[in-house]
């Protein structure tokens, strides 16, 4: 064990932090989360569509439309996010709203053959939304590669007398025209169907994050990787645009998609945040030990809107004794979750877009299912998390009470 955590701690740690504070990693992650607030609000108005969906109110407004214009814009956003960001990060300042609205251009050139197809030409299609994030993040890359070499690209010389903002324009007439003239040769002249590559790419993660044990392999390295204080944050170029598709299509089309952000952060899991931490809070506060009771206590605010940073970097990463059934966690709940509302049927699978993550259990449970059932899952949760902590908990606390009388 001690060999492992050596490894862990000298060799994987290290190389995962580089990846995490890789270029390409954090334009990736910034330009997602920065559409945030547009999620946020594309939750409410899902919510707010319940009156007219489900109960048949005649007079109510129809609360999908504002959803499209928030929700269903978020590929549009992130084309022009991406650009924008490697920019900025690449100190290339000049070129960044060139640069982002060359990525919109260039996402909308790529899915337009497949919009015309569609026979949804206008402002409804999926490309537009989630289901395109994965076409927008090649567009927005593409375009930033391009940008980025003729960063410092001038048709002029230092002392010219040109003004700057004039040199500006003409400077960016080039990589523009690159860019869209390859993309116009690709799609309209050779027929490339760009899109559905990609789509096609990506999908078979989407499938296997689809089944019990992608669900289990991808909560665990949220877990495994969080123990070590590595944010999962690092995953959401990868992770964020499956679940996004996920529960929109659970919202628009009926779909049964288990892995959701709602599945997993709002009505059953991280009851907490991330590895179910709650019960250990809980745990702490009432500790033996006065170090982890005063821990357990700082940190009991913060875990009921599923907060975990505090106790997480306070007493579990790098900690061998409670790193261990954090990694349990990852495994244990999703085939728990899985069986209960896909094999049995027990609870129901959220269909409402809610990726409010700091609403407290249960509240937020209820939001999204509704259903008393779903409270009695969500528990069941807590409880087997409970269990996992406990005797490792325990251990713990000895070696600490252990190491007061010491001290003392």
């Amino acid at each position: 064990m001690q060999k492992l955590i050596s490894w862990l701690e000298n060799d994987f740690s290290p190389k995962m932090n580089k990846i995490n504070h890789n270029i390409w990693v954090v334009t990736l992650k910034d330009s997602i989360m920065q559409t945030l607030p547009f999620i946020l609000l594309g939750s409410v108005f899902c919510m707010l569509t319940i009156p007219g969906s489900v109960f048949n109110i005649s007079w109510w407004p129809n609360f999908w439309t504002p959803f499209g214009w928030t929700m269903g814009m978020l590929s549009l956003f992130v084309s022009f996010l991406i650009p924008f960001n490697y920019m900025e990060k690449k100190r290339l300042k000049k070129q960044r709203f060139i640069a982002a609205l060359s990525g919109v251009v260039t996402f909308l050139i790529i899915i337009t053959p497949q919009v015309v197809a569609d026979g949804t030409i206008g402002f409804g299609h999926d490309a537009l939304g989630a289901g395109g994030m994965f076409v927008a993040i090649v567009a927005g890359i593409f375009v930033s590669l391009i940008m980025g070499l003729f960063g410092k690209f001038s048709f002029f010389k230092e002392d010219s007398v040109i003004p700057d903002f004039v040199r500006a324009w003409f400077d960016s007439m080039l990589p523009i025209a690159i860019i869209i003239c390859v993309t116009w040769g690709l799609v309209d002249i050779a027929g490339v169907d760009i899109y559905n590559i990609v789509i096609s790419i990506f999908m078979p993660l989407a499938k296997i994050m689809e089944t019990p044990w992608g669900f289990m392999i991808i909560m665990f390295v949220y877990c495994f990787l969080y123990s070590m204080g590595i944010s999962s944050w690092v995953l959401t170029p990868v992770t964020k645009p499956i679940l996004l598709a996920a529960i929109t299509a659970n919202a628009t089309a009926g779909a049964m998609n288990v892995v959701t952000s709602e599945t997993i952060y709002s009505a059953y899991m991280w009851i907490g945040g991330i590895g179910c931490t709650l019960p250990l809070v809980v745990m702490l506060a009432f500790s033996k030990s006065a170090k982890l009771k005063a821990l357990g206590r700082a940190c009991a605010a913060p875990a009921v809107f599923n907060i975990n940073e505090p106790v997480v970097f306070g007493c579990i990463a790098w900690n061998p004794i409670l790193m261990i059934p954090m990694w349990l966690q990852g495994i244990i709940l999703p085939i728990i979750v899985w069986i209960f509302t896909k094999v049995i049927a027990f609870a129901p699978i959220p269909k409402i877009v809610f990726d409010m993550w700091y609403c407290p259990f249960p509240l937020s449970t209820w939001i999204t299912t509704g259903s008393i059932t779903g409270i009695l899952l969500m528990l069941l949760c807590g409880a087997v998390s409970t269990a996992i902590w406990y005797p490792f908990f325990k251990a713990y606390e000895k070696q600490e009470v252990e190491n007061e009388k010491i001290t003392a």
